[in-house]
């Protein structure tokens, strides 16, 4: 083990942004746990993943990744990094070698959120328009954050950042948790994944577990510490 303290490294996923964060980061600074939460691109998993492995490999010392919900698939990815030392997963996909978002979420019913997805367009550099999405604002509340205050989430609704649409169907280029420790937080209400598709990756994962009974998709943001507690198991695990 390393006597450096794991730096953590917080990972969004789509529809939300870094400050979605902002909760967990205060919990960790407060345990004196060093943190960092990039913007993630959200164009791609490939492209999203290499982007985060490299923020990773420009931090000195181990890295603990901690990925919520597609950014799961992210730190899956870029956890092969060398100096990533454990993963977390937050209401998170986690995908095995090979496999896409798409095929995971497809082993079992669909989340409510699939029927309340509103496609946009974006330029390229090939000068073709790409297909983006996010979640119709009316129904942003009930299926991303049913246990956050309302006045907090027509805010969040109303920022909410596209995810680009090919990004569930690109497969996962490595499994980082076959060689390195996982934890993951099951969100037991969450209407954007189906939490079976959350515990059933972080079962395969061999992860160890706690599950929220009635959090949503925004764990983050309603039960920061919650949340924080876990990634502090990870960091005490590998420290």
């Amino acid at each position: 083990m390393s006597t450096t303290k794991p730096t953590v490294l917080l990972v969004h996923g789509a529809f939300a942004d870094a400050g979605s964060w902002s909760g967990v980061i205060a919990e960790l600074q407060g345990y004196g746990i060093p943190v960092i939460a990039p913007p993630n691109p959200l164009r791609g998993l490939a492209s999203d993943a290499a982007h985060i492995a490299s923020v990773a490999a420009q931090i000195d010392g181990p890295v603990i990744l901690v990925g919520h919900s597609y950014g799961g698939a992210l730190i899956t990815v870029a956890g092969a990094a060398e100096n990533v030392v454990g993963l977390v997963y937050v209401a998170a996909y986690v995908p095995e070698e090979g496999e896409s978002l798409g095929a995971l979420q497809g082993r079992f019913p669909l989340a409510p959120l699939v029927s309340h997805l509103k496609e946009w367009t974006y330029p390229t550099p090939g000068g073709e328009p790409a297909v983006e999405v996010t979640i119709a604002e009316d129904a942003f509340p009930s299926v991303f954050a049913a246990d956050v205050p309302a006045h907090v989430t027509r805010v969040l609704a109303a920022a909410q950042r596209p995810l680009a649409a090919a990004a569930f169907d690109e497969p996962a280029a490595t499994a980082a948790w076959q060689t390195k420790p996982s934890w993951a937080l099951v969100a037991g209400a969450d209407e954007a994944i189906n939490p079976e598709v959350q515990r059933f990756g972080a079962k395969r994962a061999g992860a160890t577990v706690v599950e929220l009974e009635g959090a949503s998709h925004a764990v983050a943001v309603s039960q920061p510490k919650e949340v924080a507690d876990l990634i502090r198991d990870a960091v005490r695990a590998t420290a």
